[in-house]
């Protein structure tokens, strides 16, 4: 006999379903609402939205910091005990800024990716900027998926300055993988911050926050604005943040996805592939 959380999954596995239930429906209302209820401080609230949650995901809260929550935000945005995470110490090695799901990765041919087998994108279009991806020519690109249950912070892959965020305003579209094999530039469509830095050895690389369907919300702690789908401030922010290997970055408000772009000289790491689980600090890029 199948458990609720079988039969569950099997209903939401059927990509037709899944993608009406996470895409035909008001995606920026919703966001605005979630983005509201997520952050009321009421204990009845806070229990059922977790139990919730816990139904329909594999939510484990066994390393978070705290053992309880103010919120359902205080929830997705929890901080890990010290020593959950192990950051890979090799100078050479770029560590994945997040728990994840590797997604679509290799080499930028020229300035294309991909964000699923067949739909190819423009690293210029998801930059808004041609000029800026141009470092990132033929380089090297892993797309960093978080699920809803992960733990949500982002972290610097390696010793490195942030020197600009553009924030470029747009849909909160799912970004999993039903969503991008059905919506061509997906990634470009959505809300998303690009955070353009140097690593200490002199190398540019660019992380790529993307927002989706309940999650436009981003806190980068070298801003002093949280970034949302209401946001209309300056879309260029010049910023001069430095920031050690591991160090947190900021954080989504629920799960989403990071894109990494490298610049020739760097793979990736042994094991990495599309499907890939990888915690934040292992081993994601290595320099060649």
């Amino acid at each position: 006999m199948k458990t609720i959380r079988q039969a569950r999954d099997a209903f939401l596995q059927q990509e037709d379903i899944n993608f009406l239930l996470t895409n035909r429906v008001p995606r920026i209302a919703l966001t605005r609402f979630m983005g509201w209820f997520s952050k009321i401080r009421n204990p009845l609230v806070r229990d059922l939205s977790i139990g919730a949650w816990r139904l329909f995901t594999e939510l484990d809260l066994s390393e978070a910091k705290k053992t309880r929550f103010d919120s359902m935000h205080d929830c997705f945005t929890r901080e890990l005990k010290e020593g959950a995470r192990t950051v890979d110490a090799d100078p050479a090695v770029l560590s994945s800024p997040c728990d994840a799901i590797v997604g679509a990765c290799g080499a930028v041919a020229g300035i294309e990716v991909f964000q699923a087998k067949g739909f190819p994108y423009s690293a210029a279009e998801l930059f808004g900027d041609a000029q800026a991806v141009e470092p990132f020519r033929d380089g090297s690109f892993v797309t960093l998926r978080l699920t809803s249950s992960m733990y949500h912070r982002f972290h610097a892959p390696q010793d490195c300055t942030v020197e600009e965020v553009r924030y470029l305003w747009g849909d909160t579209w799912n970004v999993n993988p039903i969503a991008l094999k059905r919506v061509e530039r997906l990634f470009c469509r959505n809300e998303r911050a690009v955070l353009k830095a140097k690593l200490a050895t002199g190398e540019p690389i660019a992380l790529v926050p993307v927002a989706a369907i309940l999650v436009a919300s981003m806190r980068l702690h070298c801003l002093d604005v949280l970034l949302h789908v209401r946001y209309r401030g300056p879309e260029r922010m010049r910023v001069n943040a430095a920031y050690r290997k591991g160090q947190e970055m900021g954080w989504f408000e629920h799960g989403s996805t990071i894109i990494v772009f490298v610049p020739k000289g760097f793979a990736l790491a042994e094991g990495i592939e599309s499907g890939t689980r990888i915690r934040m600090g292992q081993a994601l890029l290595r320099r060649l």
